[in-house]
């Protein structure tokens, strides 16, 4: 398994999933998330508000991180409805003590809403681009010996 890899800890890995990959089996969904959390791998609910969003899910599901979905932070960042939407969702995360990530943020708008919001984590092109474990190594942003 990928996770055996020496030097390569399943405590440094997160498993991001969709509500739609587990409903379809949530009894047999459930049971392999425990088996793999149990490894150490944390595991994320992606895209959440859309599709499903179930509360039942945030219950029912051992996730260690909730993802807002991108679709929340585009051109409608400013709507009053979008704006609740979010805080309803980090009242959540609050409520089941998961931390909430948003996703896709690209203008200092979009963080200093999220900030403002109590958001403490976010992800997108404002605060990096995807890049290749090499040239992550050979600009000198962390060592292999961090990487692995």
């Amino acid at each position: 398994m990928f996770w055996k890899k020496p030097g390569c800890p399943p405590q440094r890995l997160e498993l991001e999933l969709t509500e739609s990959t587990i409903i379809a089996d949530q009894a047999r969904a459930l049971q392999v998330l425990h088996q793999i959390k149990d490894m150490g791998v944390s595991l994320a609910l992606d895209d959440f508000g859309t599709g499903y969003s179930s509360l039942d899910t945030l219950r029912r599901f051992p996730f260690d991180r909730i993802k807002i979905d991108r679709s929340f932070f585009g051109a409608a960042q400013t709507s009053d409805h979008t704006q609740a939407v979010v805080r309803a969702v980090l009242a959540l995360g609050k409520a089941f003590d998961i931390p909430v990530m948003a996703e896709g943020i690209e203008t200092a708008a979009q963080l200093s809403m999220l900030n403002a919001a109590g958001c403490d984590e976010a992800q997108g092109f404002l605060l990096g681009r995807p890049a290749a474990l090499a040239d992550i190594v050979k600009n000198g942003q962390i060592t292999m010996n961090h990487a692995l």
